[in-house]
């Protein structure tokens, strides 16, 4: 089998499990919706409802699909080959790990925004599953599947997801406040124990959100 068919298996294969496990984020969002409020702050009443999320996410994918277009670049096959062996751990990884956050979240599981965020009513601090070792296991699989996908398909789409996905890490600050303020010492002793992005090898962490 060449490189070019096993870069086109992988491709359609992530292209599959992307478009599903999409959709089952987009599902898992406006069933949370009808979860009661507890705390929140005043941008999320108005971007968190119903109606605002349903435009944002049709206008997300409808800017996917008309910049779906090569990059202007081709690699070398040797290059091609090593960023197809670096994109398919951090694609299909990063995958798992937002579907084992979602998982270990359960009913608290919510969306946020830039512009505010909010919890459940008696919304209590999941510390299993990735939660034990990373504070925004989410997070970092986005990331690490925005990077897969610009190195495995290389289009404007992908790049342009792979940058703004960084802004996620404003965002979980600003989780990271709400939550201190809802849950106080509990919290503040699980951010002593877990880091935020990589856990640290070697010790063993119980542990988020």
């Amino acid at each position: 089998m060449s490189p070019q068919t096993i870069e086109a298996w992988i491709a359609g294969l992530g292209a599959l499990a992307g478009l599903a496990t999409l959709a089952y984020a987009i599902l898992a969002t406006f069933r949370s919706l009808r979860q009661p409020s507890g705390r929140e702050e005043p941008g999320a009443r108005l971007a968190l409802r119903a109606p605002v999320l349903l435009v944002a996410t049709a206008l997300f994918i409808a800017a996917g699909v008309l910049l779906w277009r090569p990059l202007p670049i081709q690699p070398p096959p040797w290059l091609r080959f090593l960023m197809l062996s670096v994109a398919a751990p951090l694609f299909f990884g990063g995958l798992a790990l937002y579907l084992w956050g979602m998982r270990s979240l359960g009913r608290m599981f919510g969306p946020s925004s830039d512009f505010g965020v909010r919890l459940h009513a008696k919304h209590w601090l999941v510390t299993t599953g990735p939660y034990a070792h990373v504070r925004h296991p989410m997070y970092l699989g986005v990331i690490c599947t925005a990077i897969g996908t610009l190195l495995l398909y290389r289009t404007w789409a992908s790049l342009g997801f792979a940058v703004i996905m960084f802004e996620l890490a404003l965002r979980a600050g600003r989780e990271e406040s709400v939550l201190a303020q809802e849950f106080g010492d509990e919290w503040e002793g699980y951010a002593s124990r877990v880091p935020p992005w990589l856990p640290r090898m070697g010790e063993k962490k119980e542990g988020g959100v």
